[in-house]
């Protein structure tokens, strides 16, 4: 199953807000659930997961991570996109 993953900045390296257009970025990625859509990103950017997957019905989930440049949160849902090559 393909997903979006909705990426929001939400603090810097330092712990202070990210207030900008440019803090949200869009990902495609191909797995079997919500949940691994999200492990997959965490390994990509290896990065931490804080606290739980939130899993809600319809394949979605929000959660969110922390990596060198900051904290980010995840929403997660199903897509029908094509994947776009990187």
């Amino acid at each position: 199953m393909r997903f979006t993953i909705e990426q929001r900045h939400l603090t810097d390296s330092s712990g202070k807000p990210v207030i900008s257009t440019s803090s949200v970025s869009f990902h495609v990625v191909d797995a079997e659930s919500a949940d691994e859509a999200v492990r997959l990103l965490i390994k990509r950017d290896n990065a931490e997961l804080m606290g739980d997957i939130m899993k809600f019905p319809g394949f979605h989930a929000v959660a969110t991570i922390k990596t060198s440049g900051g904290v980010f949160t995840l929403q997660v849902g199903p897509t029908s996109q094509s994947r776009v090559p990187v």
